[in-house]
């Protein structure tokens, strides 16, 4: 069987017209921006209340317009979604921080080796207290802040590196849970310079 011929979610998914009228409004702003509807959205609409709530959630972190800038945050997505081993976040959000830093790279050289990838200072803080709150949360401490504090991070850029993992890691989970297959537009994005 083709990856076409794959379903988008083992629990089924619902299409853009068969969604409620605020979700339909919120995810078609969306796929007019990007020529598709992320089937990510089409997968959670089963369960609308909750879809709405991780709408909220992300668009609360992750449109901020303040801190972070929206490379780095997709660059904290990338980081957990690797790290979490989550093929959608990874090939959905890549091609988001593909698109945000311009750089066709960036996106599998953080998935595939976060430790490793060459980075300056403050983004290296960004991967490494991701990969910290992704893989061993408990294990945070305050010398993991000074260190950030010291790659030139706030403390609420701090925060924001903390609940964008959290977000992402839940996630990512829930990509597991329904086997989520990534859109096929998602994989040339940001490779391939628009004509």
């Amino acid at each position: 069987m083709s990856a076409a011929q794959l379903p988008i979610s083992r629990f089924g998914h619902v299409e853009l017209e068969d969604m409620p009228e605020d979700l339909r409004v919120r995810i078609q702003a969306v796929a007019e921006r990007s020529g598709f509807v992320p089937n990510v959205f089409r997968a959670l609409a089963r369960r609308p209340a909750e879809l709405r709530a991780f709408l909220d959630y992300h668009d609360a972190l992750m449109e901020k317009s303040d801190g972070l800038t929206k490379a780095e945050r997709e660059l904290v997505v990338v980081a957990t979604s690797g790290a979490n081993h989550c093929t959608y976040c990874v090939v959905a959000h890549g091609a988001i921080l593909r698109v945000r830093d311009k750089d066709p790279e960036i996106a599998d050289r953080v998935a595939t080796n976060p430790y490793g990838v060459e980075l300056d200072a403050r983004r290296r803080a960004i991967v490494d207290l991701a990969l910290l709150i992704a893989t061993d949360s408990s294990a945070l401490t305050e010398a993991e802040l000074d260190d950030a504090r010291a790659a030139g991070l706030t403390d609420d850029e701090i925060w924001d590196v903390g609940a964008i993992t959290a977000l992402f890691a839940m996630s990512n989970r829930l990509a597991h849970l329904t086997a989520l297959r990534p859109n096929p537009e998602f994989f040339l994005m940001g490779r391939i310079p628009r004509g």
